[in-house]
């Protein structure tokens, strides 16, 4: 019998400034047996960067055919499909014809470096794909906040990121290292 996934439920306040994006998530978040809680982590701030009504956790780590983040239209149509790590080309160049948005949220300080490095050329032909990373000391800091039950409030102002709780507070920024072009 495999090991079942770990509930994780986090109450999420954003106040987006540089978005004027503001809201309360309830969110519930399945944790892969195989995911660590940094990565867990990663996709909750992930959220929080890109929060919209409409943006949910997919299946990602138990079903490669679904990101770990997507917004979809009223139609049913992939607006924006969000990955975590360093994900082939090949993977990135199907999300970019199945989706309006693609972003590539990357953690893993040095060896996310290298996979920029070895991608970077052939991602730059992809309009509609993100690259962010965030840097390594900061997913560290990250994994102090983690709890099973979570009540945060991320403040995002001139792209800077505070992710506070009740007792800690964090700041970082991520890195931007390809950004979409803008579309009409």
């Amino acid at each position: 019998m495999s090991p079942k996934s770990t509930v994780v439920k986090a109450e999420l306040q954003v106040s987006d400034m540089d978005r004027h994006y503001y809201g309360m998530h309830n969110l519930t978040l399945a944790q892969h047996p195989s995911e660590n809680e940094e990565r867990l982590m990663v996709r909750l701030l992930t959220f929080a960067l890109l929060a919209d009504e409409r943006l949910e956790f997919g299946r990602g780590l138990s079903d490669e055919s679904e990101p770990d983040l997507w917004r979809r239209d009223y139609t049913g149509e992939i607006e924006q499909w969000v990955d975590l790590g360093q994900p082939d080309e090949a993977d990135i160049r199907r999300a970019s014809g199945r989706a309006r948005q693609v972003v590539i949220v990357t953690y893993s300080g040095n060896s996310a470096q290298i996979w920029w490095e070895k991608n970077a050329a052939g991602l730059s032909r992809l309009k509609n794909l993100t690259v962010i990373d965030i840097p390594a000391d900061a997913v560290a800091s990250l994994v102090a906040l983690y709890q099973r039950s979570m009540r945060l409030n991320c403040l995002i102002q001139d792209a800077e990121v505070q992710l506070m709780n009740e007792a800690d507070s964090i700041a970082l920024r991520p890195v931007y290292r390809m950004t979409a072009a803008a579309t009409a």
